[in-house]
């Protein structure tokens, strides 16, 4: 019983891995205009301003407190941490060669649209299409919020604080592909 989930575990990997047959690599200048639009477009900053709200009214860090400035502060914060994140993104994906935009499931079924979600947030994509470890993602969202932990968050926070955050960034990141997915169609 267990080896026949084992087998369906393995198949499912395998459809999520393979290359896409409608992939195509995006040009360098597609690839340059996606991290400006990533970096300071539209989506971004609802997400930055969104998240500094949901942060304000939870008051964290506390010592940035509930009013306005704390909001400002929170907003700035939430931008250099995108500004981190993008930039290394951009700059490994490029070093590597790989894609590590988000591109919906080709199947209509919900659990490859649920796995295509998941499985985005730690692969990138090869220029065949083919998946690879997202290394790019992975550092960029871990380095984004260990400096941001070390350089203007409050003292008591450090580079510790900041791995943990990396992680629930890479988690709310599979949430929003699940948006993406299923809502945000293109």
């Amino acid at each position: 019983m267990v080896g026949a989930f084992a087998v369906a575990g393995q198949d499912r990997i395998r459809s999520l891995t393979t290359p896409q047959p409608s992939y195509v690599r995006p040009t360098a200048e597609k690839r340059f205009k996606r991290y400006v639009k990533d970096t300071v477009g539209p989506i971004a900053w609802i997400g930055l301003v969104s998240g500094a709200a949901f942060s304000t009214a939870f008051n964290s860090p506390e010592e940035w407190g509930k009013s306005g400035e704390g909001f400002g502060r929170r907003v700035a914060s939430n931008f250099g941490r995108n500004v981190v994140r993008n930039t290394v993104m951009y700059g490994l994906d490029e070093a590597f060669k790989l894609d590590s935009g988000f591109y919906p499931s080709t199947k209509r079924d919900v659990g490859s649209r649920v796995g295509n979600a998941f499985i985005s947030v730690v692969t990138a994509r090869k220029a065949n299409g083919k998946r690879t470890v997202g290394i790019p993602r992975i550092v960029g969202t871990y380095t984004a919020d260990v400096v941001a932990n070390q350089f203007w968050y409050p003292a008591r926070f450090d580079w510790k604080d900041g791995m943990k955050r990396g992680g629930i960034s890479l988690a709310a990141n599979a949430a929003f592909n699940l948006v993406r997915e299923f809502i945000f169609k293109k």
